[in-house]
């Protein structure tokens, strides 16, 4: 390890991996970066216990030859999992672990290390919102083809300086953070705070504009990302969905009263054309438009 004061490295200290691997690429001494720790492994055919400290630090791992049983536990059962390539995993943040494994063919992982630092500053820019690093952790296991990729255009990066580094970290931690945003449970009355009220109300007052999920995201001063979550999380459909719902119900009030055609209501409702909003009007209220008027 080098001297990095934005990593937490004090976990590690007498930490001997040797053992069961072979570091073949380190990108601090390749290529000098600061901003991210990029890695290379060939692993033993098997280890019986392996103890990774708990670290601040957000660890990724990319398997990328190899075909392993590999057991982990951190704190309750053993939890298994098959390590083939494109296999991704990701400790969790501040829980150490302890992992088995058998390989039966050459073992070889891409391993990733974003400083405490750019973890701290992501959650800040999230609006301090709650990271449940475990689903997160869970998010990435499930197969994540952005972290994927992102891994491995990293250990093809060649000679890039720190800058690339530090633009992959802050993408990294923003991506894989965002899957574990816990919001505050609201419910689903409506009454999700200033923030919904105000979300809605540009809902309303733009019926006939077009209104994206940014737009609305802004307004309520959250991340795009975040706006989506909570917004669901509050009302019970995203904001899209929401969006639809206001407008085809200002659609009905306007085939109540009358005197325009389903032409101008589809305008006047934001819907692109008349067939977009009987595609919608069918979904939600199982009539077409027309049938609808004629009642």
């Amino acid at each position: 390890m080098c001297d990095a004061p934005d990593f937490d490295l004090e976990p590690y200290t007498g930490f001997d991996a040797s053992p069961y691997v072979e570091r073949t690429f380190s990108s601090w001494d390749s290529l000098g970066w600061r901003s991210l720790l990029l890695q290379r492994f060939d692993h033993t055919p098997r280890a019986e216990r392996v103890a990774l400290p708990a670290t601040g630090d957000l660890h990724l791992v990319l398997t990328v030859a190899g075909d392993a049983s590999m057991e982990i536990r951190t704190g309750g059962p053993w939890q298994r999992r098959r390590w083939i390539p494109g296999r991704l995993d990701m400790a969790v943040p501040g829980v150490a672990s302890v992992r088995r494994y058998r390989s039966e063919v050459p073992l070889r992982t891409l391993q990733v290390h974003i400083p405490r630092v750019i973890v701290e500053r992501t959650v800040a820019q999230l609006g301090g919102a709650r990271i449940d690093y475990e689903r997160a952790a869970d998010a990435v296991a499930s197969g994540d083809p952005l972290v994927e990729h992102t891994l491995r255009s990293l250990g093809a990066a060649g000679a890039a300086d720190d800058l690339y580094a530090e633009s992959a970290a802050a993408f990294l931690a923003v991506h894989v953070l965002t899957s574990g945003v816990r919001p505050p449970r609201v419910g689903r009355s409506g009454a999700g705070g200033p923030w919904l009220r105000k979300a809605v109300a540009m809902m309303r007052d733009r019926l006939g504009d077009p209104l994206t999920v940014a737009d609305m995201a802004s307004e309520a001063g959250f991340s795009v990302y975040h706006f989506i979550r909570v917004f669901k999380d509050a009302t019970g459909q995203t904001p899209h969905r929401y969006l639809t719902r206001l407008r085809v119900e200002e659609a009905q009030r306007l085939l109540r009263a009358g005197g325009l055609s389903v032409a101008q209501v589809a305008t006047r409702c934001g819907f692109g054309s008349p067939g977009s909003l009987s595609t919608a009007f069918l979904r939600h209220t199982g009539v077409r438009p027309s049938a609808y008027r004629d009642r």
